[in-house]
């Protein structure tokens, strides 16, 4: 076997699993967060077009892609970007999730020979460090902490680093932070990259959820320095979160040709193309902003509600985008542990009852220390229903009586979240100065 597997640490869910083994939770049926499914339902014009195209389950699918949705791709690259050009014949890859395609494309790009860093935030997203590892590269972190706003401190990378460095993964907004990049913070890194010769990978998968104003990407910074043909630059988009489509696995990477095109041959062999009735479901949900912005209208009143029922309980700060809160606790597997055990045994018990099926949904979710993340999911009707305002309240006094005991104005994050917890996020490293 690859003997880089051993270098590969538990995946998030597996550290669950052991960290709840033994766990009686009570018996009533339960909706798991820690796998990043969006709760919100997919679209019924995408559901229509899968079934519309059945027929289709009997064609292979050609790694490349549709024309047609690389061209839908294109022009929604366009309008949301701004970008002045983008050649969907060489320019646009779709790929099966963007989960298989960060893996993939790390092993298309390391040159194992030269050991190489893969740059990346700390937390992150636990395939970065997977598919580093499995390339034959070397992870380092740029630690995301309250003090540098949970963007990474860049300007302490050192130099040596950066001359090793074949690949700096950013994510934004941030995985789970929330935390968005701006345009200064991308013409830094494409000017580092320039200097360096490095690669930028900017997951974007969360970037259609937002409050205020849409986050900035970085194909979008390419194009106003004038960078059209994106040198060095390649960004990850997915329909999972946009669109809540996350098991139809449908994304795609966009960016240089020079990168896509070996990318693309290696993705011949990898044998991950997405099937045809997807891509052409796909295209509906690229061509549709409607039910996006309708997405982003239940989180915003999910965040408002939890601001005016828990505000003063907890120092709750709206992130710059994304569907997570951070609170601070002291040790995160011990309040996990504590925190399932008194809720999930007792009082979702309460919980469930009074919400029927407008329910609150709670289940807690752990990663490498000192994190935390704590998922919640209210799905809510038009009007706050009795049941709806007395479950909120329940849990307001259940956070008194637990949360604030086990430390939430302590040193280390934690993050609630709104639709799905941090399935997507698969851990983080003690923040460090070297790595």
């Amino acid at each position: 076997m690859n003997s880089s597997l051993s270098l590969l640490h538990p995946y998030p869910f597996e550290k669950l699993n052991k960290l709840f083994q033994g766990v009686q939770t009570a018996d009533l049926p339960l909706i798991p967060l820690s796998i990043g499914e969006p709760k919100h339902p997919a679209p019924e014009f995408v559901k229509q077009a899968i079934i519309d195209n059945f027929q289709h389950l009997s064609t292979y699918p050609n790694s490349k892609g549709l024309p047609e949705l690389r061209l839908s791709i294109a022009n929604w690259l366009t309008r949301r970007f701004h970008l002045n050009q983008i050649n969907p014949e060489q320019e646009i890859l779709p790929v099966s999730g963007t989960r298989e395609a960060i893996f993939s494309f790390v092993q298309a790009l390391i040159n194992r020979d030269e050991k190489p860093y893969v740059v990346m935030p700390n937390p992150f997203y636990q395939i970065y460090e997977g598919a580093t590892l499995l390339a034959g590269a070397e992870p380092y972190f740029i630690n995301c902490t309250e003090e540098n706003n949970y963007l990474g401190d860049f300007d302490a990378v050192p130099a040596e680093v950066w001359e090793k460095t074949a690949l700096l993964f950013v994510c934004t907004p941030g995985n789970p932070t929330g935390a968005v990049l701006s345009k200064e913070q991308f013409k830094k890194l494409i000017a580092l990259s320039d200097q360096y010769g490095f690669v930028i990978a900017s997951d974007e998968c969360y970037s259609e959820l937002w409050f205020d104003e849409a986050p900035t990407g970085l194909l979008e910074v390419c194009a106003e320095i004038g960078r059209d043909d994106y040198k060095n630059c390649v960004v990850f988009h997915s329909l999972s979160k946009r669109s809540n489509l996350p098991g139809m696995r449908s994304g795609f990477v966009a960016g240089d040709a020079a990168l896509l095109k070996p990318y693309l041959q290696y993705r011949t062999y990898h044998g991950a193309a997405m099937p045809v009735q997807h891509q052409l479901a796909s295209i509906a949900a690229w061509d549709d902003e409607t039910h996006v912005e309708e997405n982003r209208v239940q989180y915003r009143a999910k965040f408002n509600l939890f601001q005016s029922e828990l505000g003063h309980l907890l120092p709750l700060k709206k992130p710059d985008a994304g569907f997570y809160y951070w609170l601070k606790v002291d040790n995160d597997e011990a309040f996990d542990w504590f925190f399932l055990i008194h809720f999930l045994t007792h009082t979702l018990n309460l919980l469930f009852f009074d919400l029927s099926a407008n329910c609150l949904i709670l289940i807690v979710t752990a990663f490498h220390s000192p994190f935390v993340c704590l998922a919640f999911c209210a799905l809510m009707t038009n009007s706050r229903s009795s049941a709806n305002s007395a479950s909120v309240a329940l849990f307001t006094a259940s956070l008194s009586a637990v949360v604030l005991p086990l430390g939430c104005n302590a040193a280390a994050p934690c993050a609630l979240a709104f639709a799905s917890s941090n399935g997507s996020t698969g851990g983080c490293t003690e923040p460090t100065s070297s790595s």
